[in-house]
């Protein structure tokens, strides 16, 4: 029996080397030499050298120069550590209310929109934290995006087209376009959208 024991926690051992220390080191050093940008989180580094966000990570965007995200159940929103969608199913009144508020206001702040609200952009992803929109739904937006920054709708469309990803092996997924990569685009082309007036308070 204590031949046996030894054996069992021998093989323990090994296994627990190999599979806890052996492989994950291993799997780190090709994703680090191969993949670094993507094994460190896809990170966007700014015009001033700042890091921005990720590629791979929604955040909010509200200035109307801006294309704006789906919304997020995340946490308070947008929050890479609680991702999470908002688990409501469609008989829910709280869903109900949250869409039809959402509608108003994006129909309110797109006054040059020909069409009804993309339901992409009143619904949250599974994750709270998709960082992509359909080319329909950033068209949509272009409008607003163009008066805000000043500038003609075809120039920001032009900006757009440059975004467009396409299907992953050209078969798999659909047509996207990365919010944050887009937005910073924007800026360099551009500049930054002027800061909106502050309504004193009454």
């Amino acid at each position: 029996m204590t031949k046996t024991l030894v054996l069992a926690l021998r093989a323990a051992a090994v296994t627990l080397v190999l599979t806890g220390l052996v492989y994950p080191l291993a799997v780190w050093a090709v994703a680090q030499a191969a993949f670094t940008r993507q094994a460190d989180g896809s990170i966007v580094i700014g015009e001033d050298g700042a890091e921005v966000g990720s590629d791979l990570l929604g955040q909010a965007f509200t200035d109307p120069g801006y294309v704006q995200p789906r919304p997020s159940a995340a946490g308070s929103g947008y929050d890479a550590t609680a991702s999470s969608g908002s688990n409501l199913g469609p008989t829910s009144k709280a869903l109900r209310d949250r869409a039809t508020a959402d509608v108003a206001r994006l129909a309110k702040d797109n006054p040059g929109a020909t069409s009804p609200v993309p339901a992409e952009l009143v619904t949250a992803s599974g994750s709270g934290l998709d960082p992509h929109l359909s080319p329909e739904s950033v068209e949509w937006q272009v409008p607003r995006i163009a008066a805000a920054r000043h500038v003609a709708e075809d120039r920001v469309r032009a900006v757009v087209a440059e975004h467009v990803e396409g299907r992953d092996l050209g078969v798999l997924g659909e047509p996207r376009v990365n919010v944050l990569a887009l937005n910073l685009s924007l800026d360099r082309h551009f500049g930054r959208p002027a800061p909106r007036a502050r309504i004193p308070p009454k």
